[in-house]
């Protein structure tokens, strides 16, 4: 096992390196913003029709657990695919944050826990 990918994902919310992939990291002063890209991977329930990559969602900021005495910044870009023969874009199906918020789902059920 690479030493650096099994350190980058106990750092990462569960399972996330398996849907998309680390595309780089900045450490600011007070921050590490870690940016991840949804891989090109066509989607389980259209394995069966004419699908094509068509671009990205506007990226999305999710908070996760600080790491030491830096905030967690996720910067995920979401990737957006054409139904060919419908002309319907559509997207996977990933629940990576806790709806109405920009909480990752391990670190808002962590603050519940607390509350």
């Amino acid at each position: 096992m690479d030493i650096y990918k099994g350190l980058v994902e106990v750092l990462l919310p569960e399972d996330i390196l398996g849907d998309f992939d680390l595309i780089d990291f900045k450490q600011e002063e007070t921050e590490l913003k870690i940016y991840l890209e949804e891989k090109k991977i066509i989607p389980k329930e259209y394995k069966d029709v004419h699908i094509r990559a068509n671009g990205f969602l506007p990226e999305v900021e999710i908070k996760d657990f600080p790491i030491r005495t830096k905030f967690v910044t996720l910067l995920v870009k979401r990737r957006r695919w054409l139904l060919v023969v419908e002309n319907k874009k559509v997207m996977r199906d990933l629940q990576l944050k806790v709806s109405g918020t920009r909480l990752s789902n391990e670190f808002a059920a962590f603050l519940k826990g607390l509350a």
